[in-house]
This record gives structure tokens, C-alpha cells and sequence, in this order.
């Protein structure tokens, strides 16, 4: 159900892709299916949105090729939905957005690389836990080509986010004035430190960030860093999981935290704001 009677432009981007997912509810559902709700119900419960336009939208979105379905079920036929690669290449779009809404309308245009516990950030991780996190989700990885971001060796996963390293690419010149963004390579040597008390402890420790695969392992080289790094440029786990971003040097980038997650996938405790490093790193092997 394309809107072809909203094209005020042929021949702008803008204008011919808000044809496609211009309305509210469409973008809220690419939302919900990046978090790994693919049932109808699931969604129409999410979205607190009546079955009729849930059908309208979803039909709409499957002729734009954004979304597809498979059967699951049959007598009575009933689908599971996900996104195509051309609706996986609106994660970023979402990513931004939430960004500018946190930072613009629920925020008051500060840059900053963390957030209070009372702001509307702090509390969407913390509303992670009892949520799991979708499978297949797998992410470039400094061990070898890709990783899950849950380890399927382990009882529990230590997944911590981080902005972005200084070596080997240099940072933008903001940095240092942006509140919460330095300290990625004190933490990743904290973990390091401690690397090998996780994994006696039965724990894998993952680092993320939104760097690109090369400089987290030219970053990891440098400084010995024992733990995987994945690098999460498409944005996938960042709007599965709604995690907050600020945006700098022309990239979003994750603000700190620390996530304990259940061999199960169900994230079982959260750190943020992440204030007090080497006490996150205690934290995360004391609750893990």
C-alpha cells in the first residue's frame, strides 16, 4: 500500500521515502521488529495499535519490500515478520532519530555521552531487564570473523558498550568537553585485567562499540586487549535494544554501560549511567 499520492518531488530521496515510511506507525513497527518482536500480537500489543491499522501498515510495508513474512503456523495460517535488508537499512535512520529525540525534546540540546538516572535514557536500559535479547544477532568480531553478542559457551554474558577508542583513529577535537565519552581504553583494560577471573567464573566478557571492525583491531592489538571487541556499525544491536547514542565526529556512538545477560539471552541486570569505571567492572563480575 505504497502512498504514491505523497510524492511531492520525484526526484527527492526525502520526499519518496517518507512515501514509503512517512507514517508514525510505520516506523514504530521497523522499530519493534529490530527488537525481535516478529508476531503480530506482539506487535499490536507493543504498539497498543487496532488490528485493522496494524494490517494496513505491515500489508503497506511488505509491498515496499521493507518487511516480508513467513508462515509458522498453519490451520489457521499464522506468520512470523522480519526485516528485509531493505528494512534493516532504515536501523540507522531509527537510531538517529531516537538520538535527536533524546537529545532534543526529552533532553535540552546538551551533547553529552551519558545521561542522569532520572532521564528518559537511563530508564529504557534499565527497562532491559526481563527482556531478551533477539537471536542471530551476530556482530564483526576482533576473534575472527563473527560473534554473537551472547556467548553460547558461557552461563552468562558481560556485554559493555563504549563510545569509541583513540587509537589507532584519532577522536574529534569535541571530545574531551563531551561529559561520559573518554575512558574506552581504561575499561577495556579493566576488563582485561579481570579477564581471566571471568572466564573462571564461567563468564564471557563481549565490548562493543560502534567503531568499524579495523580500528577496534588495530585498538585491540595496541593494547592487548583479551576480550572480543564487536563492532556494531550497522546499528543492529543499538536499536534492538534501544540503547542510547550521542552523536559525534559524523557517527552515533554508544554511551557507557554494562549489561549482565542470561545464557538464555534474557538480560538479567543493567549499569547506567555508568559513572565510576573500575567499580562497573566489579560490579559486572560480582552480579554475573
Amino acid at each position: 500500500m505504497r502512498r504514491s499520492s505523497f510524492s511531492p518531488d520525484p526526484d527527492c530521496a526525502v520526499a519518496q521515502s517518507l512515501a514509503v515510511v512517512g507514517d508514525p506507525w510505520e516506523l514504530l513497527i521497523v522499530r519493534d521488529l529490530a527488537r525481535g518482536l516478529d508476531r503480530f500480537d506482539l506487535l499490536a500489543d507493543s504498539l497498543h495499535i487496532s488490528r485493522k491499522v496494524l494490517t494496513e501498515r505491515l500489508v503497506g510495508l511488505m509491498d515496499s519490500g521493507v518487511v516480508e513474512r513467513t508462515a509458522y503456523q498453519e490451520r489457521p495460517t499464522r506468520y512470523s515478520y522480519r526485516l528485509t535488508p531493505r528494512g534493516q537499512a532504515l536501523l540507522p535512520v531509527l537510531v538517529a532519530l531516537q538520538d535527536w529525540g533524546d537529545r532534543w525534546v526529552l533532553g535540552d540540546g546538551e551533547l553529552t555521552g551519558t545521561n542522569s538516572a532520572g532521564e528518559a535514557p537511563a530508564q529504557r536500559v534499565h527497562e532491559l531487564v526481563g527482556r531478551r535479547i533477539p537471536d542471530g544477532l551476530l556482530l564483526p568480531a576482533t576473534s575472527g570473523g563473527t560473534a554473537d553478542v551472547v556467548s553460547a559457551e558461557a552461563r552468562s554474558t558481560v556485554l559493555f558498550g563504549f563510545p569509541a577508542t583513540g587509537r589507532p583513529t584519532p577522536l574529534p577535537d569535541e571530545w574531551p568537553t563531551i561529559a561520559g565519552a573518554h575512558g574506552c581504553t581504561l575499561e577495556n583494560k579493566l576488563f582485561t585485567e579481570r579477564y581471566d577471573d571471568f572466564r573462571a567464573a564461567g563468564v564471557a566478557v563481549h565490548g562493543v562499540s560502534t567503531q568499524r571492525p579495523d580500528e577496534q583491531s588495530a585498538f585491540a592489538e595496541l593494547e592487548q586487549i583479551a576480550q572480543p571487541l564487536l563492532s556494531d556499525t550497522d546499528l543492529a544491536l543499538t536499536a534492538a535494544l534501544r540503547l542510547p547514542t550521542f552523536r559525534s565526529g559524523g557517527l552515533e556512538r554508544l554511551k557507557r554501560f554494562v549489561l549482565v545477560v542470561g545464557a538464555d539471552r534474557e538480560i538479567r541486570a543493567v549499569r547506567y549511567p555508568v559513572t565510576d569505571i573500575p567499580d562497573a567492572v566489579s560490579w559486572a563480575l560480582s552480579t554475573a
